[in-house]
């Protein structure tokens, strides 16, 4: 059974001191993402892009279900740059083995188990919430996450129009997510720039006006690397609107196709089982 899932790009992100975790942020979907192939088979095997590795939330999710697989993850984005590829693949997997195995479990089931062997395997704290409905998703502690079904036409029902949002993009390697979430002064300046930028996006936001406040809330935390720097330089210079994807030296761009090396669109769908 194949399934595909969106990749996700968190372009602001605020921790809390609350006991359960729970953080501020704003992501979208991006249409190039990943795709599972998952058999039943006598132990575990798992495959990423072709060569057996080892990925500890799609074990941990297997292990959870009681079910033993051979997987193959086919990754379109980058791996560890800031797309949220183990969430992606740990949500494929949670539907197609749902289906292979006959689990009956509902979609927020599957969706809390992906999420829970995420976050206990430390790859990532809530990139399947956005890649399970797709658009743009704005997350807060309290209450359901915002979600935006954003395409080329604008924000679906809302009015809000954005002329033009392909999304550029270049990478020039990871970010460690785990070592970002245990930097105590990293923590620190991203409570307090990344709160004052979500607060001042608005509702319904742009991809444009989150780069921009992405492009801030990096400098000012200071995770954005003399890559990072140089890239927002040459995409304002062409005039474009540019941000940096939490985790990965990735500069993400709205308004400056030709800039940068690789483009892709925005996913409307969210995850889903892929037909033959």
């Amino acid at each position: 059974m194949k399934a595909y899932a969106p990749g996700s790009v968190t372009g602001l992100y605020a921790p809390t001191n609350r006991p359960d975790g729970r953080s501020r942020g704003v992501s979208f979907a991006t249409a190039d993402g990943v795709v599972v192939d998952l058999a039943a088979a006598a132990e575990t095997q798992l495959e990423l892009n072709g060569t057996a590795a080892p990925f500890a939330p799609v074990e941990r999710l297997l292990s959870e279900f009681g079910v033993t697989a051979a997987v193959a993850i086919d990754a379109e984005v980058p791996i560890g740059c800031g797309f949220g590829t183990s969430g992606a693949a740990t949500l494929a997997s949670a539907l197609a083995a749902n289906a292979v195995f006959e689990l009956g479990r509902s979609r927020e089931e599957l969706l809390a188990a992906a999420h829970h062997a995420e976050v206990t395997a430390g790859t990532g704290q809530g990139d399947v919430y956005i890649q399970n409905v797709g658009g743009l998703l704005w997350s807060e502690p309290d209450g359901p996450a915002e979600a935006y079904r954003l395409d080329r036409h604008g924000y679906d029902g809302i009015g809000r129009v954005e002329p033009d949002i392909t999304v550029s993009y270049v990478s020039e390697g990871g970010i460690e997510t785990s070592e970002m979430l245990a930097d105590e002064s990293f923590l620190s300046a991203a409570r307090r720039v990344g709160a004052r930028e979500i607060d001042a996006l608005a509702r319904p936001p742009t991809l444009s006006a989150l780069a921009d406040r992405s492009h801030r809330y990096a400098r000012e935390t200071g995770i954005a690397t003399p890559f990072v720097e140089d890239t927002f330089e040459r995409v304002i210079e062409a005039g474009g609107h540019a941000g940096m994807a939490l985790f990965g030296e990735t500069v993400f761009a709205v308004g400056a196709e030709d800039t940068l090396s690789d483009r892709t669109a925005i996913d409307t769908e969210g995850a889903r089982l892929l037909e033959g």
